[in-house]
């Protein structure tokens, strides 16, 4: 069965984009590799469009191995007509398909099975067909042992008539649209609850339409109910629901027609409503993880890219009181020089050492910046470091340490520093991750980085493979350096994994450092394949070939080598004399799967060879500001973003607590995303509106600010 049709009408893209998307990534091509280096095949799809065509690809696949399942079953049952055949085969998604299946479906006991056991079907069908006008007369005739009397053989038949509606694909879509149109999620405190849950307090008593309904309030009150504290439904109009039911399957006004009524509520309330009700409270949470995993991702993306600072000598300290600061010393190349401890905070107090030790170590390892991190005693340990008086340029930095004691304790930690404790590995961390955040935080589990929302909520997989996915995106985005990354940051580099980025060190460690790319064909298991996809975002610093420094791919070597050829010089000069370019008549070039888009992309790296597109980091000073006593409404202070939400975006300002700019309070226009206002680990300046100093909360504004 072809999946590109049908893929290229739900997404809206060309049919044969989807279908060039699909073959590549059917022999194996990655993401990035897709979107990098395959443009013409795909007519320049990004990574979002590609990443969407794979995901529905997965779906329809799952989809068809459900109807296999679906129609073996009901063809040993001996029930599989033609006709459900079709209908079957014709399901557009898995809802269509399980209401097909539902009644042949095998079932455990139900009362229904159990009337039918009783021999009560008969009379729910004579019933059913509303023509019997005295159904107590009729009923007495199906009385037995087991059938006591009139009424027990009344209720066996509306329990199978209630099941029969139930399982009725009319009867499903019927509820489904006034779910679609009218459900209300509604959530309650659990009586004797109130103390207990105060962080739910905004949801003791909510209810709104479920279409309306945010992601992040959706997650809240679901998290409630998990932890006991709230009772969430989720339910339309039901005397309309039942109504709408009544007209599909009653007749008139008998008596048949009277337990038809009771049977078609009965259904509604004990079997059908229920039931729709999870299938929403499954959509609507699908839709909302989808939601929050989005944020999410766009976060990691934005401080995975932050800007490094580089290959620079680095201190690290990891800030405390009682138990001091731990301080580690680091080259240029983030190898650990030297550790220990100061004490500058209460209770010892040790201002005077603490600062000549600091001095000390500056001067003897030359030190160009500080990188300190932004939990506790951070804001104490920034002041005091920006009070020394430095002999030479030292700049310092704050950074987020999210993640750092994740890492400490890891594997990971613990092979690159089996000798040291989990204190000062914390802290190379923290150094680190001022000399480069991608490459330091491809270590950590990207849920333990602290810049998601419910990441404990949402679907685990799902989470998990957009983060991946995330990393992945960004550590070929930005291009990673052979020969000094480690095995972390290879793992996701297009087409390696854990495997063959373990090997690429082991072969580095044995033969030194690799000259070329080619190379890299001599590493156990990588084949031409993983060559293929990994090359172009692997660089060689001082190659002997300059192309090596560059995202152009192996593949189109003999291009560059020929454009430089036709205009009389050589590679490394269309790399240092960006004017030769103007010569460079790109459609001359253009032949078979290269087309412009590809030489495009050659000529922009040719003018930019190995540059960081991240930028450089920049230091940044808090207000005069330390606790939430020392804030007042109206105060207008600098601040850096620390996480971003559907709902606003959360702003370090120097207290213990970051504060709140709603999503409302960001501009003088209407914002719709926070993202197109403000980037995670953005400088800037809000005002104070409101302190909450109960519930240890922050409004800000950044309106005229």
């Amino acid at each position: 069965m072809s999946y590109a049709p049908r893929i290229a009408q739900n997404l809206n893209i060309p049919f044969r984009r989807v279908e060039a998307t699909l073959e590549l990534l059917e022999t194996g091509a990655t993401i990035p590799f897709i979107a990098r280096y395959r443009k013409e095949a795909t007519g320049s799809l990004d990574e979002v469009q590609i990443a969407d065509i794979s995901d529905a690809w997965k779906k329809m696949q799952e989809l068809d191995k459900r109807r296999e399942v679906i129609l073996q079953s009901i063809e040993e049952q001996g029930k599989l007509t033609p006709e459900l055949r079709a209908a079957i085969e014709a399901a557009a998604n898995m809802t269509e398909l399980e209401d097909l299946y539902l009644p042949y479906r095998p079932k455990r006991k139900t009362r229904a099975s159990v009337a039918i056991e009783k021999g009560l079907e008969l009379l729910a069908k004579r019933i059913f067909a509303q023509k019997d006008k005295e159904v107590e007369v009729l009923a007495a005739q199906y009385i037995t042992e087991e059938v006591p009397t009139v009424e027990d053989a009344l209720q066996g038949a509306r329990d199978i008539i209630a099941e029969w509606v139930s399982e009725d694909k009319k009867a499903r879509d019927k509820v489904r649209r006034h779910f679609e149109k009218g459900a209300i999620i509604a959530s309650r405190l659990v009586k004797g609850k109130d103390a207990e849950g105060k962080k739910y307090l905004d949801y003791y008593e909510w209810s709104e339409p479920l279409k309306n309904c945010p992601s992040h309030r959706l997650l809240a009150m679901r998290r409630g109910e998990e932890e006991g504290f709230l009772r969430v439904a989720i339910a339309p109009d039901e005397e309309r629901a039942v109504q709408d039911l009544d007209d599909m399957y009653v007749f008139g006004h008998g008596e048949s027609a009277a337990q038809v009524r009771a049977a078609v509520k009965d259904s509604y309330k004990r079997l059908l409503q229920p039931s729709i009700e999870t299938e929403f409270r499954n959509a609507s949470k699908e839709k909302a993880d989808l939601e929050a995993i989005r944020v999410f991702a766009e976060n990691l993306r934005q401080l995975l890219l932050s800007a490094p600072l580089g290959e620079k000598r680095v201190m690290g300290i990891d800030p405390g009181f009682r138990t001091g600061c731990k301080v580690i010393c680091l080259d240029a190349s983030g190898n650990l020089l030297y550790n220990t401890a100061i004490y500058p905070h209460e209770p010892q107090r040790q201002v005077f050492e603490s600062q000549s030790e600091i001095e000390h170590l500056v001067e003897k390892y030359g030190i160009e910046a500080i990188s300190v991190g932004n939990g506790t005693a951070g804001r104490e340990t920034m002041d005091f470091l920006q009070k020394i008086k430095f002999s030479r340029p030292v700049e310092v930095f704050q950074v987020n340490e999210a993640g750092a004691s994740i890492y400490s304790a890891s594997e990971a930690a613990r092979e690159e520093f089996p000798s040291q404790d989990i204190t000062v590995r914390g802290a190379v961390s923290i150094g680190r991750r001022l000399m480069d955040p991608l490459a330091e935080l491809v270590k950590i589990d990207p849920k333990s980085i602290g810049v998601g929302q419910y990441q404990h909520d949402v679907n685990q997989n799902l989470l998990r493979e957009s983060l991946d996915r995330t990393v992945e995106s960004c550590v070929n985005a930005v291009g990673i350096n052979l020969n000094t990354a480690s095995k972390h940051l290879l793992t996701y580099v297009s087409g390696l994994g854990p495997v063959l980025a373990q090997n690429i060190v082991a072969f580095r460690a044995e033969n030194g450092p690799f000259k070329k790319r080619s190379e890299l064909k001599k590493v156990a298991r990588l084949g031409d394949k993983a060559f293929e996809q990994a090359a172009g975002f692997l660089r060689i610093r001082e190659a002997a070939n300059p192309l090596d420094n560059t995202a152009v791919h192996p593949e189109r070597y003999g291009l560059v080598e020929e454009m430089a050829a036709d205009i009389g010089c050589k590679v490394i000069d269309l790399i240092k004399d960006k004017s030769l370019h103007a010569k460079i008549d790109l459609k001359k070039y253009v032949k078979g799967d290269v087309g412009l888009p590809t030489l495009q992309d050659i000529l922009k790296e040719l003018e930019k060879p190995g540059l960081d597109p991240r930028g450089s980091a920049k230091a940044f000073e808090f207000g005069n500001v330390h606790s939430l006593d020392d804030l007042q409404p109206g105060m207008v202070l600098p601040g850096i973003v620390t996480n971003i939400t559907n709902f606003g975006a959360f702003v370090d300002i120097g207290v213990k607590d970051s504060g709140l700019v709603h999503v409302s309070q960001m501009a003088d226009k209407f914002v719709r995303n926070p993202m197109e206002v403000v980037s995670l680990g953005q400088q800037v300046m809000v005002r104070v509106l409101e302190i909450d100093y109960a519930r240890k909360r922050v409004a800000l504004s950044m309106k005229g600010v």
